[in-house]
């Protein structure tokens, strides 16, 4: 075991820690994906505890609406890549550790390479397209992923896959919409409470405590002071999950449906459908029907419409903001 081990002294001395659990740590290889609200103080948390080799994806630059919940970004960052400014930062905080910045967006076609390769993954997105792309690619290579989100005042981590259900066990049933931090607001401290919760449940997982972070939803309401959650062991796993893939992953055989009115369809081979026409639909045999949308989650609902009177493959896509 490397370093001076005066840094880690104060966690070191907890009987479930010690000089092993510390080694762990320092061979352990964690994927973060997302360098935002629920990513920094994850980063901060795992990179101070000497977790020994951190891999931040992350394609988006530090704006000023980000820094009250991204406090680690300087002003004089702005404009500049979240993972490459993050890396550096914690670096420099903790040069025992080895982190890797990659400036790109996670999707389905580099997914599973970049999941199989971690010991551990974090979903710091906060993202539904990401977060269901992470649980399905750790679900088939058996890696724990801790998920999360929070939004205005509430939000939830928790432990999935592994040895314990998917993602989609636990949100079998999604909502017909979704707010997001610019819609709906957030306050700075609830991402900064998952966020630090998700670096604890990771850390209970590579330490392998024995109160079993797998299986365990928690749940944070700030705005009436309560915490709650639960255990989802025995969630059963969806039997046909509608999957999603990247703009690379399309075949010239595929049926590209666009669900977005709020702008023209992404590719000219594409038709616009409107999610209420979905019904009445019929594709042509042998075809695989893409649906997309800017998120995902109406690509979803319209998926399982097309899937009542249609039996063929269907995969969805979330395509940038327009």
């Amino acid at each position: 075991m490397a370093g001076d081990m005066s840094r880690y002294a104060r966690q070191m001395i907890l009987p479930r820690i010690g000089a092993a659990g510390q080694d762990r740590l320092s061979q352990a290889h964690v994927l973060i994906v997302g360098a935002g609200g629920l990513g920094v103080p994850a980063l901060q948390y795992l990179a101070g505890a000497g977790v020994g080799r951190i891999t931040l994806v992350d394609g988006d630059r530090i704006e000023e609406t980000n820094l009250h919940r991204q406090p680690i970004y300087p002003m004089d960052a702005i404009g500049q890549p979240k993972a490459t400014v993050a890396a550096r930062i914690m670096a420099a905080m903790n040069p025992e550790i080895r982190i890797e910045a990659r400036t790109d967006w996670l999707d389905p076609a580099n997914a599973r390479d970049l999941t199989a390769q971690a010991d551990l993954v974090l979903d710091c997105a906060d993202s539904f397209a990401v977060a269901l792309t992470l649980s399905d690619a750790c679900r088939t290579a058996r890696v724990p992923l801790i998920a999360a989100s929070a939004l205005a005042m509430s939000g939830y981590v928790a432990g999935c896959c592994g040895s314990a259900p998917s993602l989609r066990a636990i949100f079998p049933d999604l909502p017909t919409g979704g707010g997001t931090c610019a819609t709906n607001g957030v306050m700075g401290p609830v991402v900064g409470m998952i966020g630090a919760l998700q670096a604890q449940m990771a850390m209970g997982v590579l330490l392998d405590l024995s109160d079993r972070p797998l299986g365990r939803l928690v749940s944070l309401d700030a705005a009436t002071w309560r915490m709650g959650g639960f255990r989802f062991d025995g969630a059963p796993e969806p039997a046909r999950p509608l999957p999603f893939i990247g703009q690379t992953q399309i075949t010239a055989a595929d049926l590209l449906i666009d669900l977005r009115s709020e702008a023209p369809p992404f590719r000219a081979d594409a038709r616009h459908v409107p999610p209420d026409d979905i019904a009445q639909l019929t594709p042509p045999a042998g075809c695989r029907v893409v649906l997309a949308c800017r998120t995902g989650l109406r690509a979803h609902h319209a998926g399982q419409t097309l899937r009542r009177h249609w039996d063929g493959e269907i995969a969805l896509l979330a395509l940038p903001d327009a």
